[in-house]
């Protein structure tokens, strides 16, 4: 990531990156994803498709950071002791994101979403996010979610690649990432319609 990174940001920003790297490895210590990988794995996925796009310093950070506060012992107010307002502030957005996220899976779960409802969530994803890079987090931790999603169930994965089409690859859309749309739907389809 560090690496990524340097290519683009000045040196001065490397700190704060390198700062949320650690704190990550140390807050998900121990801790699995389904998949068996290190969880810290995660974010540090979730911060390099971030690179890609040649994000700034503090979105990486807030990228490394995004599931410390919902998976571990952290609290909002020692991520903003430690890192400051902005990257609090992305995080916790993230975090809200990610509830709302977990409630919507389960009406997909039960119905699935007629388009005025997909349409629908789509704003309020934009609307919470008062900063247009939680939404930019988010779809990069939708996109790793995505591409290690055989760890779940079959039913859990046909839901979740549901709702990746019907909110985020339109998302991603709309926001003109054209590289994260394609994958988010390549990844939804070939679990929605794994024979095509």
């Amino acid at each position: 990531i560090l690496a990524k990174a340097k290519s683009y940001l000045p040196q001065d920003k490397m700190g704060i990156i390198e700062d949320a790297y650690n704190f990550a490895w140390e807050a998900h210590a121990g801790q699995k994803r389904l998949s068996g990988e290190p969880y810290v794995e995660h974010p540090i996925n979730t911060a390099l498709f971030l690179a890609d796009l040649n994000l700034d310093a503090t979105t990486l950070a807030a990228a490394l950071l995004h599931d410390v506060i919902e998976d571990c012992d952290v609290s909002y107010e020692e991520i903003q002791q430690r890192f400051g307002p902005e990257v609090s502030r992305l995080v916790d957005g993230v975090t809200k994101l990610s509830k709302m996220d977990v409630m919507a899976s389960e009406v997909v779960r039960l119905q699935g979403y007629e388009d005025g409802q997909a349409e629908s969530l789509r704003k309020m994803l934009v609307a919470m996010a008062q900063d247009v890079r939680v939404v930019l987090i988010k779809l990069a931790d939708r996109l790793h979610n995505m591409q290690t999603l055989k760890a779940h169930s079959p039913e859990k994965r046909i839901a979740i690649a549901r709702e990746t089409l019907d909110i985020y690859a339109p998302l991603a859309h709309r926001f003109g990432i054209w590289d994260i749309k394609w994958q988010l739907e390549d990844l939804a389809f070939s679990h929605l319609q794994p024979d095509k």
